[in-house]
């Protein structure tokens, strides 16, 4: 599947060749794409559709927690402007009118960045992270700022000075984390899709507990500029949303060469709308069993097989996969110590418990050990290209466990501030070799808790992820369930 050049009308074109999807009891429970139809239809208007979610998030917030901030008058305003727009001919593109989150760490100017910390509560901003600035020009309408685990050090969105993110399947359940409460808020229809940042597993692991689908682009597809960092050698920004269709066109609009930022890939941009829908039947699967599969939930490999076995039907399993050998790298704590630094030294009581232990140790972390630990992570992205000379795309279960309770994360023993958390062990490889993996719906415990099933491409293999990810929605029906909220 070579690039191939990206043309917005091109895309937008083939959207709305798309038949407009019928009518739900509540505009809360269409998928981004439906939403988009129904805009373009003068079905509902932007601000119509903009109130829909904020009144669902004045509903179902104070039980969820899921946002911080909610910009109710800055929507409204964005919305009535984009609607006199849409009187005048001017669509700017499938987002237009369209409610989205952000993970409080991705900088809005004027608004209130915390990154879920008493350390950056009263942070405002003066000018909006690059891919806030496209979703804007987009059409999109920011409709609040969602809560996390602090400074997006963790897994659970517990230790947040916000209090902690709700699960929508079962509130006594963590959401995942960090990017916890844009994961809940996208599941509970507060609005039609979040953007989030994955380190470790950080959109994937809260997609698979909330039955969402998550993507961690390539490492330098999607610029961080103006988000706070954890680790600038493996943060990525992405996109939650409700389908794998849904999350194309959110990255349609935030993905590209940014040349403001250092990390940024310049790489041309695909059409992932519309490479989305190609047959996948050449596609050549292959399963990574170790270690994904060990020390696994019986239900999730029970539900993960089962996925497996349907993929099959439209596409080729060529066998069992292998990642080249990895160890846990000292970059993360290194590089979250660097950036702390100025604030942990003057005001350390003010961030978390559990943070505060996990900066700390940063400071244990030599220049050797860490210039070893960068050559070791060039060597590893380099290397695991050779794994899709055999295969075009890897699949694993994304979690490897349930969520776990509130109570139980917010427990001392809960924290590992020396290793990756168990609930990241399938996502974090990804983040390491810096490629495009997706974690979508699958299944759901005895419980009532989602599964997700997790594939991974080539490096800048996106549209692969997203077809095959497409293919598995049509066929299946997990993704269109709804917690009872």
């Amino acid at each position: 599947m070579p690039p191939v050049s990206f043309n917005r009308r091109e895309a937008f074109a083939a959207l709305l060749a798309a038949p407009v999807a019928a009518r739900a009891a509540s505009p809360t429970e269409w998928t981004l794409l439906e939403a988009s139809q129904q805009i373009r239809a003068k079905k509902i208007s932007p601000v119509e559709l903009t109130r829909a979610c904020l009144d669902r998030i004045a509903l179902l917030n104070p039980r969820l927690n899921a946002f911080i901030t909610v910009m109710a008058e800055q929507a409204l305003e964005q919305a009535r402007a984009l609607e006199s727009e849409l009187h005048t001919g001017k669509v700017r593109g499938p987002l237009h009118g369209i409610p989205i989150g952000l993970k409080d760490l991705f900088d809005t100017a004027g608004v209130k960045t915390t990154c879920a910390s008493a350390v950056f509560a009263d942070r405002i901003p003066a000018e909006d992270a690059e891919v806030v600035a496209r979703l804007k020009r987009a059409g999109a309408v920011i409709v609040g700022k969602q809560n996390m685990h602090e400074f997006a050090y963790g897994s659970t969105s517990v230790p947040s000075h916000f209090g902690a993110v709700h699960n929508p399947w079962n509130a006594a359940r963590i959401a995942g984390g960090s990017s916890g409460g844009s994961a809940a808020s996208v599941a509970a229809g507060l609005c039609f899709g979040a953007l989030g940042s994955d380190t470790g597993g950080s959109i994937r692991q809260p997609a698979a507990y909330c039955a969402v689908t998550g993507l961690k682009p390539t490492y330098g597809r999607v610029s961080t500029r103006g988000v706070v960092p954890l680790s600038w050698s493996l943060d990525h920004a992405g996109p939650l949303c409700r389908t794998a269709a849904d999350a194309a066109l959110l990255l349609e609009a935030i993905a590209g060469y940014d040349p403001g930022e250092p990390n940024s890939a310049d790489y041309p941009q695909e059409r992932y709308s519309t490479a989305i829908h190609p047959k996948t039947g050449a596609l050549k699967i292959g399963v990574v069993r170790r270690p994904f599969f060990e020390q696994l939930d019986p239900e999730i490999e029970a539900a993960v097989n089962k996925a497996i076995e349907a993929i099959g039907k439209f596409a080729t399993l060529a066998g069992e996969a292998q990642l080249p050998a990895y160890g846990m790298l000292p970059i993360v704590r290194a590089e979250a110590y660097a950036f702390h630094l100025p604030y942990f030294t003057k005001n350390p009581e003010l961030y978390q418990p559990q943070t505060r232990q996990l900066i700390a140790a940063g400071a244990a972390i030599t220049a050797a050990d860490y210039i070893e630990a960068r050559r070791e992570l060039d060597r590893l992205r380099r290397s695991v290209g050779s794994v899709f000379s055999s295969f075009d795309l890897l699949i694993t279960p994304a979690t490897p466990v349930s969520p776990m309770t509130i109570e139980e994360a917010a427990a001392p023993e809960a924290r590992a501030p020396f290793g990756v958390p168990r609930a990241l062990r399938n996502t974090e490889p990804f983040d390491i070799f810096g490629l495009p993996a997706i974690s979508i719906p699958c299944g759901f415990t005895q419980a009532g808790m989602p599964i997700g099933l997790q594939i991974a491409g080539p490096r800048f293999g996106e549209s692969r992820v997203l077809a095959l990810a497409h293919a598995y929605q049509q066929a299946t029906d997990w993704h269109t369930r709804r917690p009872a909220v």
